[in-house]
């Protein structure tokens, strides 16, 4: 019986989805397979971990911003609770919580 499973591209952090039987996918596609195997390759020899996560100042305030969206939407929902909020606005408050949190996970 082959069951999904959600995983996370190790590049770009979009959600792949892959079957239980197989070879575990890593990557969403092609082309975010070809910038890891890039950014491993770049840094051999400079003292820095394959696994480390290398990132423009630009794509570091990218990052920081889009936390900042998802705190503060949490924030938000918090607010709402405590103030009674109906449970359509909840649910709506929720899920725009839920995308900016999927934005915030995407390291590129």
């Amino acid at each position: 019986m082959s069951r999904s499973r959600l995983l996370s591209c190790l590049w770009c952090g979009r959600e792949i989805v892959d079957s239980e039987s197989g070879r575990r996918r890593r990557y969403c596609r092609q082309s975010c397979r070809q910038r890891a195997y890039e950014h491993r390759t770049s840094l051999k020899g400079t003292g820095i971990a394959e696994d480390a996560v290398v990132l423009s100042a630009q794509e570091a305030s990218d990052l920081a911003d889009r936390w900042f969206a998802a705190r503060c939407a949490a924030e938000d929902v918090a607010t709402a609770v405590s103030e009674g909020a109906e449970h359509a606005e909840l649910a709506e408050l929720s899920a725009t919580l839920v995308q900016l949190a999927r934005e915030a996970e995407r390291l590129r």
